[in-house]
């Protein structure tokens, strides 16, 4: 039986941790789009040098997470809460790798001219990064109502992707030339997409937490 006062302190550490993770994903995904709507190198340059700050806390959490498990030995919802705990941050982590990678394409394409203004690529971001909040309230909360209105969100982005694959497709068609920064912008929406997806995952994992099943929410 886990010391509840020490468990339970550790446990708030966690949800820290696991909120100023979220925070950090969402203030790197929206530098980065800016970065890249306006070509702005300094501000893409922050978000590739402060994505260590992710792995620092994914880290922190796996120390605190696997020292509970071997000193307090808890069972059930106990352990499923350190479980999603390191779940969440692997999928934070990854969340902000791919942020770093968006603010990248910003340094790509240092030198160039966008060749259209950006418009599906913020409206992804802004929904994902809605759903990040989402699924970190609704780990907080154990709210799996939110959770699953994380995966309907989904499947929005998912549409506006596709839907921008074909303009960028038909673009390129018309105006070879663009082809190199076609793709890259291509690449952009993907990156976005799959941040989507582990948002998703988070709202699986609250719902593992609260019922003891996991399921799939990108159906």
């Amino acid at each position: 039986m886990p010391n509840r006062k020490g468990f339970d302190e550790s446990l708030s550490e966690l949800r820290h941790l696991l909120t100023a993770m979220g925070d950090h994903v969402i203030e790197a995904l929206e530098d980065a789009v800016k970065s890249l709507q306006t070509l702005d190198t300094a501000k893409a340059k922050n978000v590739v040098e402060n994505d260590y700050r992710l792995n620092e806390m994914e880290e922190k959490i796996m120390d605190i997470g696997s020292r509970l498990i071997v000193t307090q030995q808890p069972v059930a919802k106990d352990l499923r809460r350190i479980i999603v705990a390191f779940k969440i941050s692997s999928d934070l982590e990854r969340m902000g790798d791919l942020a770093r990678d968006v603010a990248k394409v910003t340094l790509r394409m240092q030198g160039s001219n966008l060749i259209k203004p950006l418009v599906d690529i913020p409206r992804m971001s802004d929904i994902v990064i809605q759903m990040t909040r989402d699924s970190i309230q609704s780990y907080l909360d154990e709210n799996t109502d939110l959770a699953h209105k994380v995966g309907n969100d989904d499947d929005q982005v998912d549409h506006m992707y596709s839907g921008m694959i074909r303009e960028l497709h038909q673009h390129m068609l018309e105006n070879a030339a663009d082809g190199p920064q076609v793709m890259l912008l291509n690449l952009t929406g993907r990156y976005i997409e799959r941040i989507a997806d582990h948002a998703t995952n988070i709202g699986e994992s609250v719902v593992y937490l609260v019922t003891g099943s996991r399921p799939d929410l990108n159906t």
